[in-house]
């Protein structure tokens, strides 16, 4: 599904800096990756080459076989829409639209008729609990409707890879779990691909496995297993081995 090869980014001014080097990643479709590392890592760089808004100095990156780099400009925004889903710290939601108007964002760029556009926004919505909100504005509705809504948004065209950004980021621990709870129905249900960068050891034991990357390089990797508790432990034990400031990872949280 996703292929990372020998992959480095340097970015170029009076003094170039060195983001990311040579990095790999085999990811099959399906999977539930996370990415952890303190910060300037290169955790963003490695989120942005995948979501084709960076591209890398050297290496490449494919997706299903295909390297979209090699796309033009309408070419490349059409295949991040059509294949890539993101979920944003932020949200990203349109305060001026509805909840529905925000989920159905993707399809009206492609020129979906409006009764599918309906109809895919009502399924999407029973799926993640937000039924009742769907006609709400989104300053009506809290952080964990709002992020629910922007997965939504995210899913609605049955992406290739979900791209997920610090995404309980701006929620407290409840909705932080109801959320990562919810990535991993979509992970299991509809079989979604997705690649998580997040500082939170809680949202990270919801991941099959992760990776973890320091000063742009690959440091280490871990698989959960059987157990999400020992799982959590191991994350804790690697990101003290890590290193970095205290303020680099969330506090941990029942």
């Amino acid at each position: 599904m996703l292929q990372v090869k020998q992959a480095s980014k340097v970015y170029q001014g009076k003094v170039a800096y060195r983001a990311l080097t040579n990095i790999n990643l085999d990811i099959q479709k399906g999977e539930f990756i996370g990415i952890m590392g303190p910060s300037g890592s290169g955790k963003t760089t490695l989120l942005n080459m995948i979501a084709t808004i960076d591209e890398p100095t050297t290496g490449t990156v494919l997706i299903e076989g295909n390297n979209p780099y090699q796309l033009n400009r309408n070419e490349i925004a059409k295949f991040r829409r059509r294949s890539l889903g993101f979920v944003f710290q932020d949200f990203n939601l349109l305060h001026t639209l509805t909840v529905r108007e925000n989920i159905v964002l993707p399809l009206t760029l492609d020129g979906e008729g409006v009764e599918e556009m309906n109809r895919k926004a009502d399924e999407i919505a029973k799926t993640l609990g937000i039924s009742s909100i769907m006609n709400k504005r989104t300053y009506e509705i809290s952080g964990g409707q709002a992020q629910r809504a922007a997965i939504a948004r995210a899913m609605i065209h049955h992406p290739k890879l979900l791209l997920a950004d610090e995404p309980t980021g701006n929620l407290d621990s409840k909705a932080s779990k109801d959320v990562m709870e919810m990535l991993v129905r979509l992970n299991q249900q509809e079989q979604a691909t997705i690649f998580l960068v997040t500082h939170d050891p809680q949202a990270a034991s919801y991941a099959d496995r992760i990776i973890f990357i320091r000063d742009g390089q690959f440091y280490s990797e871990i698989h959960q297993g059987e157990n999400r508790k020992a799982f959590f432990q191991k994350i804790i034990d690697t990101l003290s081995f890590l290193g970095g400031d205290d303020h680099d990872f969330s506090s941990i949280r029942d």
